[in-house]
This record gives structure tokens, C-alpha cells and sequence, in this order.
């Protein structure tokens, strides 16, 4: 209801705008054809009425764009507050269970199995702020040091068959020619952060039938590029340069169920961008996959 309401105040201001801008300019125009001899007074009224108009633009595309924030961050606090209910409800619930119960030991475990992927849930949520607020630093991760980005990825790939109980053929690695040391200047954490989150997302938008390809490889002396490509939900082409945004989630019903704050390609962004890289996202539409792609400058050591 909220952000139906907020859409709302988008669409006022920019007809306000839009309006405001058309009266201005019909103002100038009869002005100029009234006072058209008048040169000096000409050229200060349409220097004048330019920056009116000049100013109205400005203030409607600020409005709109501090409206689309605050919608943004509202999706964000409702995805957390969700993140973090969900599992502390579930706790609850099993210990109460326990509380009251005579359980036989099997349920008793599975309860505490369950219990403690309830646990890995909140922490993983925190942290996931964190890390949002520390990419978001300049001054964060200067500690740089000569990363071997190859075993990094080979161990981000293993923690995600374990995380998401991945068989074999679900995710995929493969390396390009060459067999040299591959390695980036830069915070061992921050990009191993980087892509753990590129393959947590290719695997959460996947669906059922989880079929994601990794492959890394160096297109010249100079680059390593990382590829994730996923056989999933796909993004529509007016949402491919946005996902990179602060608390941006495609705005699609179908993907309701997926769990996320919105954080994640941001963190990955901000990281690329802290050494030197960039990440972007290809995707044929809805239902067409994307790859995300990751590219770092190498360095030789």
C-alpha cells in the first residue's frame, strides 16, 4: 500500500513538473513575440527563464529520485526485518517444542540441525549489512596484498556446493588456457566476498533446476575476468544496469520466494570498483538466465 502510494507521489511530481516546464516555456515564447524588439531585455528574459526552467527540471528529478530511495530503502528494511523474523520465529518454535515434549533423539537432532541453519540465516543476514556498509567506505579494505584469485575462486565454488547441498553437475568450473599464477592487489576478504556473492545469487535465481557455469579466465596479460552464468529467472533489460543499486531487487512477483536484502551485486559492485575492476550483467529476459561478469585488473608478482 505504501509504495502504491509512493509510485503515486512520483507520478504527481513528475506531471507537476512536466506542467510547470510547458507554462514556463508558453510564457517565454509570448514574452519574446510581445517584447521582441526590446534585444537587452530579450536576451536577460530568455537567460532568466531558462534557468527557471533549468531549476524546475532540476528540482522534480531530485524529488523523484529521493521518492525512489526511500521507496528502495523500505523494500530493504521489510526484506531484512523478514530475514530476521523468520528464523528467530522458527527457533522459538523448535525450542518450545523441546521445552514441552519428550522427543525421541532422532527429532531431537533434526531439530537441532534445523535450529542451526536458522543460526548460519541471521548470521549470514548481519553480516550481509555489514559488508554493505564497509563496501560502501572508501576508506575500508586498503590493506592490500597479492590475492591468487584462481585458488580463491576454487574455494568459493566448493563453499557453494556445500552452502546450497549442490550436486556435482549443478555448478560447474572451468579455467581458460594457462597455467600461470593469477593475481590481483587487493583485500583477500573483500574479494572473496565479491565472489561468493556472484555465485550465491546465481544460485538462489535459478529455481529448481540449478545449472550454473563458472569460468575463469584471462583474455590478456593485463585482465582476469570471472563469469557466472546461470539457466535461471533472468532479468528484463530496463532492470540490468539497476541491480547493482543499494537495496535494488527486481520488482517481479515470481521472485518473491527468493530470500535476499538487495545488498549483494552493491557489495560485489563496490568491490570490483575498490580494485580497479568493474562487474556488469548480461541477460536475454525473463526466463533466459544472465551471466554476471567480473572482470580485475592482474597483476605479476
Amino acid at each position: 500500500m505504501r509504495i502504491t502510494s509512493r509510485r503515486g507521489t512520483i507520478v504527481f511530481f513528475v506531471c507537476l513538473g512536466v506542467s510547470l516546464v510547458a507554462l514556463a516555456v508558453a510564457l517565454n515564447v509570448g514574452w519574446i513575440i510581445l517584447n521582441w524588439r526590446e534585444g537587452v531585455l530579450l536576451v536577460f528574459g530568455i537567460i532568466f527563464f531558462a534557468l527557471i526552467i533549468a531549476g524546475m527540471i532540476v528540482n522534480t528529478s531530485f524529488l523523484v529520485r529521493e521518492l525512489r530511495r526511500s521507496e528502495q530503502h523500505d523494500s530493504f528494511i521489510n526484506a531484512v526485518t523478514h530475514e530476521l523474523k523468520t528464523p528467530v520465529a522458527s527457533i522459538r518454535l523448535h525450542l518450545e517444542t523441546l521445552q514441552r515434549h519428550e522427543l525421541a533423539e532422532p527429532q531431537k537432532q533434526e531439530f537441532y540441525r534445523l535450529m542451526l541453519s536458522d543460526t548460519d540465516r541471521l548470521t549470514e543476514t548481519v553480516e550481509q549489512v555489514l559488508r554493505a556498509g564497509r563496501a560502501g567506505d572508501r576508506k575500508a579494505g586498503r590493506e592490500k596484498s597479492a590475492v591468487d584469485f584462481r585458488q580463491l575462486v576454487r574455494e568459493c565454488v566448493a563453499a557453494a556446493r556445500t552452502r546450497h547441498h549442490l550436486v556435482p553437475d549443478a555448478l560447474h568450473y572451468e579455467e581458460g588456457p594457462g597455467n600461470g599464477a593469477l593475481r590481483v592487489l587487493g583485500s583477500e576478504e573483500d574479494l572473496r566476498t565479491a565472489v561468493f556473492n556472484v555465485l550465491d545469487n546465481a544460485v538462489k535465481y535459478s529455481g529448481d533446476n540449478v545449472d550454473v557455469w563458472v569460468r575463469l579466465n584471462t583474455p590478456d596479460e593485463k585482465r582476469i575476468v570471472l563469469s557466472v552464468r546461470d539457466q535461471g529467472v533472468g532479468i528484463p533489460a530496463d532492470d540490468l544496469k539497476s541491480i547493482f543499486k543499494r537495496f535494488y531487487r527486481v520488482s517481479d512477483r515470481s521472485l518473491a520466494h527468493v530470500k535476499g536484502t538487495g545488498l549483494g551485486l552493491f557489495i560485489v559492485k563496490s568491490i570490483a570498483q575498490k580494485h580497479g575492476g568493474k562487474v556488469f550483467a548480461e541477460s536475454e529476459g525473463e526466463g533466459k538466465g544472465t551471466t554476471i561478469t567480473l572482470e580485475l585488473p592482474r597483476v605479476t608478482v
